[in-house]
């Protein structure tokens, strides 16, 4: 791809920017969760439809959006690009002040996907216009459940990425400078899993703890023994991060409890390091029971595995950025969330990257006054239509 044809696509995306910013702000007033997010879906179809572009896939088992755009140009090719945006929003109140703040309760995109989807929509348009140009196809992703559902896998499991060769998505970081890309080879976000750990002991009278077997006393060993785990017995080169979010004990003042629940998350960034730090979960909770006389529970939710960067990937994104004029740095070190688009690269050789969108007055990701600067959904629409070409064109 050619300097001038990105700047071409900077100069069509930005007179796009109303359009982007406007279904940007219709998705965030209204925001969905899960898997079922429909009225996010008929935005991006009413929006796909306005454009032109036929073909329009719904989802089966989510309320997804597939929609391929074929390139006309000379020459013919099996090629296929796979360019990816989730739409769903967190179960959160929103306290931004925005004009177009969320107007359900409990519920906020907190972090971005209302601006993806947006990103993607722009970039539709764009390759929509320039289909005469390119041979091959695109394939647009616009994926629900995200945030720990793992719609990503259910699109995979339905064929979305049949024919794909790469795949590329934008994630918003509300915390670095706009318009400025992050990114690395290899693993780019972690591993998580939950658990629950509940310990039993017996019930009674608080004025007699004696006749009880109080779990309460587990809580803070086991906290403490999670945080020696990850301080001291972790290789910081594959470090895995131990959170316990959720504690629940007792009905009220005077009756010792019977159980005792802690519950949260383990980041990790490999395969083998996922193993270890199970291991050691369990370790730390059964040794904190049996040291105190009670009995534990352990349950293990399989989250999502770790997003892994194509370093192939690297290069192409490196080229489109300054040929777009966006500013670029490499991650010393993988980002400890983590994202289904693990699936997708864990299928086809792609990428995420990050970009920058702080604005003043605006939190970081899941903060209930995250803000984005709006302006960076022509960069990311830019850039979505620049990767795709890039990759149609090598």
């Amino acid at each position: 791809m050619s300097r001038s044809v990105a700047a071409g696509l900077r100069e069509q995306a930005l007179a796009l920017r109303e359009r982007l910013v406007s279904v940007r702000r219709r998705i965030h007033a209204h925001p969905e969760l899960g898997l079922e997010t429909p009225a996010t879906q008929q935005a991006i179809i009413s929006h796909l439809e306005s454009i032109g572009i036929p073909g329009i896939k719904t989802g089966r088992r989510c309320t997804s959006v597939v929609v391929d755009i074929d390139g006309e140009g000379r020459g013919e090719s099996e090629r296929c690009v796979a360019l990816r945006a989730d739409m769903d929003a967190l179960p959160m109140h929103e306290r931004s002040g925005e004009s177009f703040a969320s107007e359900i309760d409990g519920r906020m995109h907190a972090c971005g996907h209302d601006g993806h989807v947006a990103m993607l929509l722009g970039a539709a348009e764009l390759l929509w216009s320039r289909r005469h140009e390119f041979a091959g196809r695109v394939r647009l992703l616009f994926q629900p459940g995200e945030e720990g559902y793992g719609g990503a896998r259910a699109m995979i499991e339905e064929g979305a990425l049949e024919g794909v060769q790469r795949a590329f998505a934008i994630h918003l970081d509300p915390s670095d400078r706009p318009h400025t890309l992050a990114y690395r080879a290899g693993t780019m976000l972690a591993a998580f899993d939950n658990f629950t750990v509940v310990f039993l002991g017996a019930g009674g009278h608080a004025s007699t703890p004696h006749a009880a077997r109080d779990p309460i006393p587990a809580i803070g060993p086991f906290v403490d023994g999670l945080s020696h785990v990850a301080a001291r017995e972790t290789d910081p080169d594959d470090r895995a991060v131990f959170s316990v979010t959720f504690v629940r004990a007792g009905t009220t003042d005077n009756v010792i409890p019977s159980e005792a629940v802690c519950a949260g998350t383990i980041r990790t960034l490999s395969v083998a390091a996922r193993g270890r730090a199970l291991e050691k979960l369990r370790r730390v909770a059964e040794g904190v029971a049996t040291s105190r006389g009670l009995d534990v529970t352990l349950e293990l939710v399989e989250g999502y595995p770790p997003t892994v960067n194509s370093p192939a990937m690297l290069p192409v994104i490196e080229q489109c950025a300054q040929q777009l004029d966006v500013r670029t740095r490499v991650m010393p070190s993988p980002f400890m969330g983590a994202e289904d688009f693990s699936y997708v690269l864990d299928t086809v050789p792609g990428a995420m990257v990050f970009l920058g969108c702080r604005t003043q007055g605006g939190g970081p990701m899941h903060s209930d006054v995250m803000k984005i600067d709006e302006d960076v959904l022509v960069t990311g629409a830019a850039l979505h239509a620049a990767v795709a070409l890039r990759l149609l064109a090598d």
